[in-house]
């Protein structure tokens, strides 16, 4: 089958199941697996490279006043590359080119491909789309396979995580100007590795927050993983921006206590796809103080 993915997490869940030689055209985000960059790319981004974090927010929400995307798909690839199944989404139109936009386009490629949609909001969601996609893939065993293993390290996590009365206070920041808190998905996780997500609310969707919630909140950890950004684009984001932050930031315990992190959102978090059971066992590191030596490299550093 040839199979072209238009959202990054769906490409690792395609590798993941074994459908990675069917895989014919990915976006430019797709970089996990390496062999992903291998393949032809089909979507692009019309943001210019070297944005701070205010100005991309500024453009992404001009760009939506305007009824237009920041992502355009090259038809004519398309077309050469005769796809019989097209992954794409209807998640976040902010992170990758959005279904409305794409249908309209997609009805006349000649292939008639079929069009797959992913929208989960939670952790069994993800796994559920690994086994949706599959199904439609041709890969239904090594997919539910996959998702079984996934499910397993999740139960692994939430039956260790050590649960004292009190969970300690966990902000998860996922853009810095302005703030948003991690949502979807994120929520969850922080419960599952034992601690209490602040100011958000499992599977709803990110929202902009004021530093003074942060400061009512007082988060005993903080951990900052902006979407889009590897863990050392989020180090050198951070420590360029936290002197502009106000003096009330001095004085939450997390930062008292030396407790906010810095992670790679991209590869773990922000992506609905096999690796946020990394971005899981992750949290639980951060929470518990235990099993840093198990986790990926590169995936998470002290501020």
């Amino acid at each position: 089958m040839r199979i072209v993915s238009l959202l990054p997490s769906a490409t690792e869940m395609l590798f993941a199941m074994g459908a990675g030689d069917e895989v014919v055209g990915v976006t430019f985000e797709c970089d996990y697996p390496a062999e992903a960059r291998e393949r032809p790319q089909v979507v692009f981004s019309r943001m210019p490279e070297g944005l701070a974090p205010a100005e991309i927010d500024a453009l992404v929400k001009a760009t939506g006043a305007e009824g237009k995307s920041l992502y355009f798909a090259d038809f004519d690839l398309l077309e050469r590359l005769e796809p019989e199944l097209i992954v794409l989404q209807d998640l976040c139109h902010v992170c990758a080119i959005d279904s409305p936009t794409l249908a309209r386009d997609l009805s006349r490629l000649p292939s008639r491909p079929r069009v797959i949609s992913l929208n989960a909001s939670s952790l069994e969601g993800i796994f559920r789309e690994i086994e949706i996609l599959g199904e439609a893939a041709g890969h239904a065993d090594e997919a539910r396979r996959a998702a079984a293993g996934l499910r397993e390290r999740v139960e692994h996590v939430r039956t260790s995580a050590v649960v004292t009365m009190r969970r300690p206070r966990v902000l998860c920041l996922e853009w810095l100007d302005p703030l948003f808190q991690g949502g979807h998905w994120v929520p969850e996780m922080v419960k599952i590795a034992g601690g209490e997500a602040v100011l958000a609310t499992p599977a709803e969707k990110s929202v902009r927050i004021t530093w003074e919630q942060v400061e009512a909140e007082q988060a005993e950890i903080v951990v900052v993983m902006p979407c889009g950004y590897h863990l050392e684009e989020t180090v050198a984001q951070f420590h360029e921006m936290e002197a502009g932050f106000p003096a009330e930031w001095l004085e939450l315990p997390a930062v008292q206590e030396r407790r906010v992190y810095a992670v790679d959102g991209s590869g773990y978090f922000s992506r609905p796809g096999p690796r946020v059971v990394d971005g899981l066992e992750i949290l639980q590191a951060i929470v518990s103080g235990n099993g840093w030596e198990r986790l990926p490299p590169k995936s998470v550093a002290r501020l």
